[in-house]
């Protein structure tokens, strides 16, 4: 195997994996804990969460494991609150689900997201090892922050043009997001039809534009198409999916019985379930409610109560089923084990370079 990147190496790690940050309950502090315990970067998907409960996840991943971590956060503009019209088009179509699981009529809440700023400090005083971003962009004066507190800091970028704005705040890394990505695109200078492009074209554009290590991601699920983004310029992988089957993954037991049946063909974009376009899995959600969401962070709030209760009854149809093109490949391994078997998968295909 090459030498290992400067990225991964300077934090003490043993491969070139990260395990992708997966808000919303995934990315436990087990996972995390586990992921780096193994050698590769685990990372907290904190963007849902109170300062208090980020203080709290990170106090846990580190009862359990003395390893490097991360902390992700979203960096968004919010848009003006749905007016009156929006909103009661939005609940009218959530209503007959709410009915069907036994809820009262939905509701948009007033604080329909936790105020980054709070956030941030919340991370200051962990300090990660690595703070990652998505949805936008930080300014140069918070990165440089974040560098003097230790911390390495990564955005998530689309598009080549976005990668440079990144390198140009002064990130030390980039996750270029690939098309076949499950979950939320990260777009941020294009609007999300403009930048739907597939994880290699991406990533062979982006390493020709930019300096900072590149840190691929979408469709990876093994240790060949690992060795396809290093190939083509990445420092390393960001998995997601491949870990939602993993033990410690908090992925509640509809969503697991969902991926366990997944084909090539089995997700779709969908903005049903949070207002901002996201790769999932198929389900009734998606093919009923697609016309009637509000933007993001609106949508994603009315909703919460529907996914949480869909959740506890084991109502797959109901759930934002986050998946990548590749879903079908995810491996139910305890998280450890996963990380070395992708490891040596990675490893294999350099030892067949050598022997052919």
């Amino acid at each position: 195997m090459r030498a290992l990147p400067s990225f991964f190496a300077q934090l003490g790690l043993s491969c070139p994996l990260v395990q992708a940050p997966m808000a919303g309950g995934p990315a436990t502090p087990e996972l995390v804990a586990a992921v780096g315990g193994a050698g590769a970067l685990g990372m907290l998907g904190a963007g849902y969460l109170t300062p208090q409960a980020i203080r709290a996840a990170a106090a846990r991943v580190r009862e359990r494991s003395p390893a490097p971590f991360g902390i992700n956060l979203f960096v968004h503009d919010t848009p003006p609150r749905p007016d009156p019209l929006e909103m009661q088009r939005a609940v009218e179509a959530l209503g007959p689900y709410h009915a069907e699981l036994g809820l009262p009529a939905p509701v948009l809440p007033e604080q329909v997201e936790e105020c980054l700023e709070e956030q941030l400090e919340a991370v200051f005083e962990v300090r990660p090892a690595v703070f990652s971003f998505a949805f936008g962009a930080l300014g140069a004066d918070v990165i440089e922050r974040l560098h003097e507190a230790g911390m390495q800091v990564v955005g998530t970028a689309t598009s080549v043009l976005e990668a440079r704005a990144l390198e140009d705040c002064g990130v030390d890394a980039v996750v270029v997001q690939g098309f076949e990505a499950g979950g939320h695109r990260c777009s941020f200078l294009h609007r999300f039809d403009e930048a739907l492009v597939g994880t290699l074209a991406l990533l062979e554009q982006a390493a020709g534009a930019v300096r900072v290590p590149l840190i691929a991601a979408g469709g990876i699920m093994n240790g060949r198409a690992v060795r396809a983004a290093l190939d083509l310029g990445a420092a390393g992988a960001q998995l997601g999916t491949a870990f939602l089957l993993c033990d410690e993954a908090g992925t509640s037991a509809a969503y697991r019985a969902a991926l366990a049946g997944a084909s090539d063909t089995s997700t779709v974009l969908t903005r049903a379930f949070s207002g901002r376009p996201a790769r999932g899995l198929r389900n009734r959600m998606t093919d009923e409610l697609e016309g009637a969401a509000l933007p993001y962070p609106y949508q994603n709030a009315l909703t919460r109560a529907l996914r949480a209760e869909a959740a506890r009854q084991g109502r797959a149809e109901f759930l934002s089923l986050w998946a990548g093109q590749a879903a079908a490949l995810a491996r139910p391994l305890p998280a450890a084990e996963l990380v070395r078997t992708l490891a040596r998968e990675l490893e294999e295909t350099y030892t067949t370079d050598r022997t052919a």
